[in-house]
């Protein structure tokens, strides 16, 4: 079932459509930093592209734009993923790797791309389904842990696999052009965006690193022979980059039991 956005998931623990988040009082079309209550972290977006980390910062800046409470109007530039998808899309049949996604046109660095929206469950619930997967099934529940500063971790889990976006059929890359950002909008469910990692050319395959990184490094060799027990869950990786890691990323936290 096609859906442009999370829904709440089988458990109901979570609801991505909760509006939760006060808005701001600008009366401006666009809202701009630091007078907006929104960007009181600072803006995250120039010109619809979403601005780069600072490298020195060595993490990413939480994203939050303005919402359906805010008095701003439509054409506020703080509003980028909650305006969908800008950009036509095309789902295709890959040669090693089922279906994949691919750009009709051309998308600048930094802009938004698409969401990847699914059900949004309680761990329990992913963890249930997860453990009623054979080694024959696709996997698409993604985990997104946010490292807080207090040392904290916010976990957040997506499931496409029945209800859904375009999201579920992007590849994972070890060199990908989209990066993943979770982007607050009306709560603190973070919607899954994925933006432009570098100008894009019409034609081509669009991909992100399932890991979360945006680049892998390469797999030290006595790491490419997984144990017995993950060698059932583990994938080739067939992406053909430089750099490949040889299998996709794989995360055994869902696997084991609670």
């Amino acid at each position: 079932q096609y859906s442009p956005d999370s829904v709440a998931g089988a458990d109901g623990d979570v609801d991505p459509t909760e509006i939760t988040f006060p808005g701001c009082a600008c009366l401006a079309s666009s809202c701009v930093a630091p007078v907006c209550s929104c960007l009181r972290r600072g803006g995250s977006y120039s010109s619809l592209c979403l601005r780069p980390a600072e490298e020195e910062e060595g993490y990413a800046q939480p994203v939050f734009e303005c919402n359906a409470m805010c008095q701003c109007g439509e054409s506020c530039q703080n509003r980028v993923v909650q305006r969908g998808l800008q950009f036509r899309l095309e789902v295709f049949k890959t040669e090693k790797k089922g279906w994949g996604v691919r750009t009709l046109q051309f998308i600048a660095k930094g802009r938004f791309v698409c969401e990847y929206a699914g059900e949004v469950l309680g761990f329990n619930e992913a963890h249930r389904r997860i453990q009623a997967q054979t080694s024959k099934d696709s996997n698409y529940i993604i985990v997104v842990r946010e490292h807080l500063h207090s040392g904290r971790v916010m976990e957040t889990f997506v499931d496409p696999t029945h209800i859904g976006n375009v999201g579920r059929f992007l590849n994972h890359s070890c060199e990908p052009n989209l990066v993943m950002v979770p982007v607050r909008v009306d709560s603190m469910v973070p919607k899954l965006a994925l933006f432009a990692a570098t100008d894009i050319s019409a034609g081509e395959e669009l991909s992100y690193d399932y890991s979360g990184r945006f680049c892998n490094f390469p797999t030290p060799k006595r790491e490419q022979k997984p144990s017995e027990d993950e060698n059932r869950w583990r994938k080739p990786c067939y992406c053909g980059a430089s750099t490949c890691a040889s299998f996709l990323p794989w995360d055994s936290s869902l696997f084991s039991t609670p």
